[in-house]
């Protein structure tokens, strides 16, 4: 019988409790070296931990690690977003247009129509705040030098509107809505940026592990552009070499945080400032479980 590394239970849990799609993992396990029946069986265990599957055990079994980054260590995680051009989201059909492994970043266009942005930033303009970071040490949500924008959140469901693209963002990164985090809108003005910074919770600070109770850690982001911007505003990823544009309708996904808990530095980012027009944007982030007072 094969007997899995630590690592790799750790790796099947994880997307157990977030519900990945069986025959994603198996995708992603032939990838790296399974053959196809030894993963399907693999992966039915994990689903179905009472049901006894046997496997044969090979002559020479190897088990290979899931993909690692030799600069900064981190493992790269099988990827939920679904393979291939163009993505059925339910209500529409939204187009890939790059992907890039390491770090795992994405971009998509037709995410947002023109009237759901306009929309969405006029439920947002009238509650702008001045954008806060959390603290490294405290937990708690600071101004900073670091970042100049204007913010809210829009809570899950907060509007039929909101609700239905949280469904549709859902099903485009293939993770449980109950797993994201509100909303964040933010507008940047002529001068505004937001310097280089992660959004997973850095392990070694104390405010990260009080904002890790609830949810744990962050997984990934995806950051809608609901506006075409005249110059500037960029996000840029200054390790990676790695710079998108803003256009309205289009999205950004990158992913930072594997099963085993390990986060990739690859995805520093900074939105770049903005040198003429405004700049508005509503970011998804979300976690390992569900997020909310009831998590």
């Amino acid at each position: 019988m094969i007997e899995l590394p630590e690592d790799w239970k750790a790796w099947l849990r994880h997307h157990v409790v977030r519900s990945t799609p069986p025959q994603t993992l198996i995708q992603a396990m032939t990838s790296v070296g399974f053959d196809s029946a030894t993963a399907t069986v693999l992966v039915t265990r994990a689903f179905s931990p009472g049901v006894h599957v046997p496997i044969p055990l090979p002559k020479n079994p190897v088990i290979p690690p899931y993909p690692f980054h030799a600069a900064t260590g981190y493992r790269n995680d099988v990827v939920p977003v679904p393979k291939g051009n163009r993505i059925d989201v339910g209500d529409r059909v939204v187009d890939v247009g790059m992907r890039i492994d390491k770090p795992c970043v994405i971009t998509f266009a037709n995410v947002v129509s023109d009237e759901e942005c306009a929309a969405l930033i006029a439920l947002a303009e009238p509650r702008l705040k001045p954008s806060t970071v959390v603290n490294a040490q405290t937990g708690r949500s600071d101004l900073s030098a670091a970042r100049s924008s204007g913010g809210t959140v829009l809570q899950r469901g907060e509007t039929p509107l909101v609700a239905r693209i949280d469904e549709r963002v859902a099903r485009l990164m293939n993770l449980p809505v109950e797993n994201g985090e509100g909303f964040s809108v933010l507008r940047y003005g002529v001068g505004d940026e937001y310097q280089p910074h992660f959004d997973y919770f850095p392990p070694q600070d104390p405010g990260s592990q009080k904002r890790m109770l609830t949810g744990g850690q962050r997984v990934a982001t995806l950051i809608l552009y609901l506006n075409d911007v005249e110059a500037g505003g960029e996000t840029w990823f200054p390790d990676a070499g790695i710079s998108v544009l803003p256009r309205k309708g289009c999205a950004l996904y990158f992913q930072y945080c594997n099963a085993a808990g390990q986060v990739d530095p690859l995805t520093r980012h900074a939105g770049q400032p903005v040198l003429s027009g405004e700049k508005w944007i509503m970011t998804k982030w979300v976690r390992q479980r569900r997020f909310g007072l009831e998590s």
